[in-house]
Formats: C-alpha cells, structure tokens, sequence
C-alpha cells in the first residue's frame, strides 16, 4: 500500500501518472505483453479470447439478468392488459431509458480512467475515481428528478395517448427509489470490472433476479396490486445490486483499491465531471435513439397496436443487447488496460478479436429470429394483432440485431481509448441529423408507417455510425494513444494548475 502522504497527493490528481508502481498481491493483471506477438495467430487469439471472455462471460450474465428485471416487468404488465403494457413500456422504454441512458455513460468515465489506472497499477485511484463517480451522478438524479414527477403532462405534450400517458406517469413515480439506484449502482459495477472481479457481479445479479421474481409474483399475482406492484418490484431488485456489490467491495473484496471514504474524492471533481458528461452525451444519444423510436410510433393511427408491436422488439432486441454491451464493457476494459500499460499493439489486437467474437454472436441471433419470427412475440402478449404486427417487424428487428454485434465494441474502444467527446459528434450527426430525419420521411412521407420509421433510423443512423467508427478504429495509431495515456497525469496536473 502507499504511503500516507502519496496516498493524500496521488489522490489529488484527476487522472493518471507516467510512472508505473510495482504489482501488489491479489492483483489479477490481464494485460498484454511483447513477447505475446512472437506467438502464432491462433495461439495469440486464444490468449486474448481468454482475456476477453474473463470480463465478457460474467458481463453477460449480469447484464442480462439485470435486463431480465425488466422484461419480467413488463411480461407481466402485458398479461393485465395492452393498456398496462403501453404504459410499463413507454416509461421503462422513454423516461427511465432517457435517465438509465445519461446514468450509464455519465459512469463510462470510469471505464476509461480505472482501466487505465488499473493497466498502470495505480491500484488506489480506483476507489478515490469511484467515489467521485457517486457525487457527480447523485447530483445529476436530483436534477433528473421532474422527468419522473412530470412524466404525464410531458408525455402528452409529446403526443402520446391520453390514456398512455396518465397510467405511465403514475408508473414513472413509483420508479423513483430505482432511478437513485442507478447513481451508486453504474460506478460500483465498472469499479469491480475494471479490476477484473467480474464474478461477484454475475453471483449479486443472480440473486437481485431472484429477488425480482419472487416479488413480482407476490406483488402482481397474489396480492393484486396491478400494473402499480409490477412497476414497484424494480425499486426491490435493483437496490438489492446496489447493497450488494456495496457489501463486497467495503467488507474487503477490494483491499488494495477501496481504502475507504477520503475527503480527495471532492478534489478535481470538475474534470471528472466533464468527461463524464462526454461519456454521457455518446452513450445517451445512442441509447435515446431507438426511445424516439418508441414516440414517434405513439403519434401513428391505432398507436396502441403499433407501440406494443414495437415495444415488444425493442424489448427483444435490448435483451439480446445486452451481449454486445457486455463486449462494450469488455472491450473498453481490455483497451484500457493495455493503454494504461503503454502496449498500444495489444490494444489494437484486442479489438480486432473482439469486433470479430461480437460478429459472429450477432449472425447467430440474426438467424435465431429469422427462424422464430412467429413465435418470439408469445411470451409478452396473446393478442392476435401484435403478434402479427410483431411478426412484420421481425426482419427489421433482425438486421437491427446484426448492426448491434458491431457499434457497441467500437463504442468500447472509444471508452477505452478516451475519444467520448469525439464520438459524440458522430452520433449526434447520425443518428439525428441522418437518420430521424430520414425515418420521419419514409414513415410519414411515404406512408410506411412503424416499418418505414424504423428503418430510415436503422439504415440511416446507425449503419452510418458504424462505418465512420470503423473507418475511424482503422486508422487509429495505436502507439501513439498508449504514449497519451501514460501522460494524462503531467497533462491533467497542468490544466488543474491552470485553473
């Protein structure tokens, strides 16, 4: 452990340093080596498959049990009734997706600064980046709040039902308690991944899922408490990940990176804060894309046929997100630590496996509901007529699916990497000032209603995104961004002077 007075003055700088400590006991390094490009291809493929797969494996699970919460959720508000599932599905799809979206990148910051840390064995920063992380995103849930207090009239002045929007702000109050969560929940999660300790994230995600089903049941089927129970149970679950990973990490889970509360976590905040309002802005303007999805398909005629349609894939196609938002999180930790540690030829490797791995998830599940395209609606709904306006959107959901297997990773190398602000541009103009534009055209101009909405946004946002990232990852000079990450400290310390 360092030294008290290099603990007080390593903490005061916002990023990292040049020089590298030495590696402490416990510590499970993944990060590359020279020696590892004298090995054959295949043999150096499985190494950093391992890797990947250390981080990915458990990502996965967690993520997609802590989706799972709120699929259930809305499986159970689709068997009230197609009004209780417009309105569980305008408020997890629109107001909670808007402040889950923000949240969750706002916290990407620290996939950067503690991937990093942790490839330059600045094994203290990580607790001091964390707590950081905790205030500046509870500050902006305080400022976040009137999006669920006023979630009615806000909804209705963006041209939902009447009916809808009453029930979904009723819905949206009693999802407060989980909105908070996400403010303790989202750093706690890339602090441990960031280190490696993804098991204990998969095991505490586990038993948050259980701990929503066991409460959806009671709440929704024996005491009847309708679609205001089913809503309820999120608070439940996701506070149970929150007292979880908290539990592990105080209780010595993490020895050498959780030193306890420190007054420096209030030092450099303003830095912090604005790469974590980059980090925000990329992430929620993709995330907040396919939620404009959902609203603008609210202003169609029989909007309610057509938004349980459409809620229903976007529900799929998150679930199934949830793999290549694992390879995100993957990715951007193996990119940075690799960074961190000055092999910028180990970066790029891992990029290459993981862009390549996420491919060919992504053609699996593309021919997964090609296959099952009558049958993959059964599970939210009896109604005849969203399964068969499920069943139309099948192929569009499909090639969504197979575009996702590829932006997320490369999102993760610009996490990893630190371009947020740069990639953040890039959605703004494609996916807004492409391709809404363009679905709004090919929905309403020429009349293809949720179908042609969906893909002037998909082939006219995302698939543009994509090839600019992917032009952009090929040309990145790799050396040159480790150089960059073993200089943020000088640069850092400079700006702090500065100001």
């Amino acid at each position: 452990m360092p030294s008290s007075n290099g603990v007080v003055n390593e903490a005061k700088v916002p990023l990292l340093e040049d020089q590298y400590s030495s590696k402490e006991d416990g510590i499970v390094q993944l990060s590359g080596r020279d020696d590892d490009q004298e090995l054959g291809l295949t043999r150096r493929v499985w190494i950093e498959s391992k890797k990947l797969w250390h981080i990915v494996g458990p990502a996965i699970f967690s993520r997609i049990a802590s989706y799972s919460m709120l699929v259930i959720t809305q499986a159970f508000a689709g068997h009230l009734g197609d009004l209780e599932l417009a309105a569980i599905s305008i408020s997890n799809n629109v107001i909670v997706g808007f402040d889950f979206g923000l949240l969750l990148g706002m916290a990407s910051a620290l996939e950067t600064l503690c991937g990093q840390a942790f490839g330059a064995k600045k094994y203290y920063m990580l607790g001091v980046y964390m707590q950081r992380s905790w205030i500046v995103l509870f500050i902006c849930c305080i400022f976040l709040l009137p999006l669920y207090l006023f979630a009615s009239p806000m909804l209705k002045l963006l041209g939902q039902p009447t009916d809808v929007a009453e029930l979904s702000g009723v819905v949206a109050v009693c999802m407060i308690p989980l909105h908070f969560s996400f403010a303790f929940q989202f750093p706690l999660q890339r602090f441990l991944q960031s280190q490696l300790k993804t098991g204990v994230i998969a095991w505490v995600s586990l038993a948050a899922l259980a701990v929503h089903m066991l409460v959806s049941w009671l709440f929704v089927s024996q005491f009847k408490l309708g679609v205001v129970g089913t809503a309820i149970t999120l608070n439940f679950s996701w506070w149970v990940l929150v007292f979880g990973l908290y539990g592990y990490t105080v209780c010595g889970g993490c020895p050498l990176t959780w030193a306890g509360f420190s007054h420096e976590a209030f030092s450099g905040l303003w830095e912090f804060t604005k790469l974590s309002a980059s980090s925000g802005v990329m992430l929620c303007l993709e995330n907040w894309y396919y939620r404009i999805l959902i609203l603008m398909t609210g202003n169609l005629k029989n909007a309610e046929i057509a938004l349980d349609a459409l809620s229903i894939c976007m529900t799929i196609n998150g679930w199934e997100m949830m793999i290549p938002l694992a390879f995100f999180a993957g990715t951007g930790v193996r990119v940075a630590n690799e960074l961190g540690a000055g092999n910028g030829k180990g970066a790029k490797f891992a990029t290459k496996v993981s862009v390549m791995t996420s491919i060919v998830i992504g053609l699996f599940f593309w021919c997964l509901i090609m296959t099952f395209h009558n049958e993959m609606a059964l599970i939210f709904t009896s109604s005849k007529a969203v399964l068969e306006a499920v069943n139309k959107l099948s192929l569009l959901l499909a090639f969504t699916i197979l575009l996702n297997s590829v932006q997320p990773v490369l999102s993760g190398v610009a996490v990893g990497s630190g371009w947020q602000s740069y990639v953040a541009y890039i959605n703004l103009g494609c996916y807004y000032l492409i391709g809404v534009p363009l679905g709004f055209l090919m929905g309403w101009g020429f009349h293809q209603g949720v179908m042609g909405i969906w893909a002037g946004m998909i082939f006219g946002g995302t698939a543009v995104q994509t090839l600019i990232l992917i032009i952009i990852t090929a040309r990145c000079d790799w050396e040159k961004e480790a150089e960059k990450a073993t200089r943020n400290a000088e640069k850092w310390a400079e700006i702090k002077q500065e100001a």
